[in-house]
């Protein structure tokens, strides 16, 4: 017959430490809790109690510039006008003739004709 060791863990101290932890947190959830409920009334008393001047100071939008209020849409619009350019034909510098090529085309361009290297002088 087989039997088990009962002097290697204490079966009773580990349930009683996890129940100690349990009502420890338990504890510190209630505390943070009443906390909050401190500091709502305390904010909602002390704008109850501000100057009429102060009171309208909310409604005030902070000065340029803001916080984007559509960042995937933003973004969407910045990488269109970046590819426009990346995939369209513009002038660069009419006067001196330069223009913008597709990229495409100009990764072509650098394969057929090489880049350009410098002379070595002997």
């Amino acid at each position: 017959m087989s039997r088990h060791e009962k002097t290697d863990v204490n079966i009773n101290r580990v349930f009683g430490v996890a129940a100690g932890l349990a009502g420890l947190t338990a504890a510190a959830c209630v505390i943070v809790w009443l906390l909050f409920l401190y500091f709502d009334r305390r904010e909602a008393a002390s704008a109850a109690a501000a100057p009429p001047v102060a009171k309208g100071q909310g409604l005030r939008q902070p000065p340029e510039p803001r916080l984007q209020t559509s960042p995937r849409t933003d973004l969407r619009t910045f990488r269109a006008a970046e590819d426009a350019v990346l995939d369209g034909y513009q002038w660069a510098d009419k006067t001196a003739g330069t223009v913008r090529i597709p990229i495409s085309e100009a990764m072509k361009l650098v394969v057929q004709r090489g880049l350009p290297a410098r002379e070595v002088k002997p």
